[in-house]
């Protein structure tokens, strides 16, 4: 109980501002945890089908699943051109969110900051209406402040992190599916 008093006390003396700040970045740690468990489950499946059916056409299969990013193409039909702009579809679709994550990663920080100055610049302003400026005043204010700016790397730290998994996953996937266009191209002109 005493955690949860040492929260409840901390917002009661906390501005406008700051509780902004500390909300704006909850949600982006509630939209970073998304992002990656939505995106991880999709291309980890996604992954799991295109090796099935690389691996099937690599025993002799002539027809692609239906599942398949290239279901479209049949040997007799496939092309260079037709197969890269399929590629580009499914690195479009692989790498979708990651934007929004490089956004967190480079955003938290900041509005962190931009939190823990502005609670020190209420401080000062509240010292220089006639409260003693001793250390004793001043210190667990300025702390309190910095709240803001580790709540900010706090949030920074996992959605950077959340970027590069889902990079490498998309990544993963798109060598598979490039081995896929590579091997429809090689039995095309065995045809």
């Amino acid at each position: 109980m005493a955690g949860i008093d040492i929260f409840l006390n901390y917002f009661s003396r906390s501005s406008f501002v700051t509780i902004f700040v500390l909300s704006w970045l909850s949600i982006y740690l509630v939209v970073s945890f998304t992002i990656l468990f939505s995106r991880m489950a999709g291309l980890s499946a996604k992954q799991s089908k295109e090796q099935s059916t690389l691996e099937s056409l690599l025993m002799g299969a002539k027809n692609l699943p239906n599942d398949s990013v290239f279901k479209k193409c049949t040997i007799s039909n496939v092309s260079k051109e037709k197969l890269n702009i399929y590629l580009s579809m499914a690195e479009k679709n692989a790498t979708s969110g990651l934007v929004w994550l490089s956004i967190i990663a480079s955003t938290s920080p900041f509005i962190g900051l931009f939190g823990t100055v502005i609670s020190i610049l209420e401080t000062f302003s509240g010292l220089g209406s006639g409260s003693s400026a001793s250390l004793n005043v001043i210190a667990p204010a300025i702390s309190e402040a910095l709240v803001a700016t580790g709540a900010g790397i706090f949030v920074a730290i996992p959605a950077y992190t959340f970027n590069l998994l889902i990079k490498r996953k998309a990544y993963e996937l798109m060598g598979i599916l490039q081995r896929q266009a590579d091997l429809l191209i090689a039995m095309k002109d065995e045809f």
